[in-house]
């Protein structure tokens, strides 16, 4: 794809976390989009993120996928929920420290959640350190248990946009991280 912004010389020792960008920017747009769906699974925020390459900055690109979250209409989002659901991990906070009991009570609670809105339970842990995600999860899900299924969509489309710039963020912010050519 041809583009307004000149091609930049990257000098990887002055600049190293915008060679993943720099790598993003210059993959095929199939690479870049399968890149950019294991940061959030829906196929409308892919394309429109490799549709709009380059970016300049990592910050330009964060603000477009930004962007792009708050303008996934419903089934985009249960496209991308659904994604969240295949991911190869435990249920969310199964793996953090915690007693047998708490752990049988977050299981309780996950199948709660999905019975009650159709979707697996998504939240943003960036920032809770490991010994707090069994409560953090625990809590938020019981808390979450009480909206309403549009007040949850809501909530629940917050948080897969902040897991998705997490995830964006890693991929570029690493040299080996981004979609290569």
């Amino acid at each position: 794809m041809a583009s307004d912004i000149p091609s930049q010389r990257l000098d990887v020792r002055t600049e190293p976390t915008l060679l993943g960008l720099h790598r993003f920017n210059e993959a095929d747009a199939g690479a870049a989009e399968e890149a950019l769906l294991a940061c959030c699974g829906s196929h409308r925020w892919a394309l429109r993120l490799t549709a709009h390459r380059p970016y300049p900055d990592i910050e330009s690109l964060l603000a477009a996928a930004s962007e792009a979250s708050y303008d996934l209409r419903p089934a985009d989002l249960a496209e991308a929920l659904a994604d969240e659901s295949w991911m190869p991990q435990p249920l969310l906070g199964m793996r953090a420290p915690g007693s047998q009991a708490a752990h049988t009570a977050l299981r309780a609670a996950h199948a709660a959640y999905e019975a009650r809105f159709g979707h697996v339970f998504v939240v943003c842990l960036e920032r809770v350190a490991p010994e707090e995600m069994l409560d953090t999860v625990l809590s938020s899900i019981r808390t979450r248990l009480a909206n309403d299924p549009d007040e949850e969509r809501l909530i629940a489309a917050d948080e897969l946009r902040r897991i998705a710039l997490t995830r964006l963020e890693h991929l570029v912010a690493t040299p080996t991280g981004a979609a290569a050519h």
